[in-house]
């Protein structure tokens, strides 16, 4: 399992940095964006990815790895619109969104941690396209949750979801990662 934590980390780290660097270009714009308007980022992201999987032509020149990254990040930013609420206008310093950022993937991670001590990484034997698969039901989930005003009867909340969609987003970028340095 520590293979797991350098490589979970090691992807964070990049996704961390494109946040921060999108946050020096923009600012916290996206403060103002309500929870589903969020979730709809990541279905397009999510879309677009089993769209590449699926169809042998590209017309744009971006891989599945960018698109990822940024389900990890809209996912993050859900997690602090779920904790702070929606502004109405950009309200973060930089150095507020990174350590919210930090604080959010830490608990993010800790539950991928027991979550992979519980099932014995049984993510190393999925497929990219299997973690995509469970990213869109995730993502139907939440929108289900949304419609329904937050309500559950006796399902996880609407965090719980947004962190699973990391967790299978830095599994299929891992998997990713290691299909590229065994065929450069």
């Amino acid at each position: 399992m520590q293979d797991t934590t350098t490589q979970y980390d090691s992807i964070i780290t990049i996704c961390r940095d494109l946040f921060v660097k999108k946050m020096k270009d923009y600012g916290s714009a996206w403060r103002i964006l309500r929870l589903p308007s969020l979730t709809d980022q990541i279905f397009i992201k999510a879309q677009r990815i089993r769209g590449l999987q699926e169809n042998e032509e590209r017309k744009v020149d971006e891989g599945e790895v960018s698109e990822f990254i940024g389900i990890i990040n809209y996912s993050i930013m859900a997690l602090i619109q779920l904790e702070k609420g929606v502004a109405e206008q950009p309200d973060l310093s930089l150095q507020e969104a990174a350590d919210l950022y930090d604080k959010h993937i830490g608990i993010t991670k800790e539950l991928m941690m027991n979550k992979n001590h519980d099932y014995g990484e049984a993510w190393r034997d999925m497929r990219v396209s299997s973690l995509t698969d469970l990213i869109l039901q995730k993502l139907l989930r939440v929108k289900q949750i949304e419609d329904n005003k937050g309500k559950t009867l006796v399902s996880e909340g609407i965090d719980a979801n947004y962190q699973d969609m990391i967790n299978y987003a830095v599994f299929a970028m891992i998997h990713l990662e290691q299909a590229e340095e065994s065929n450069p």
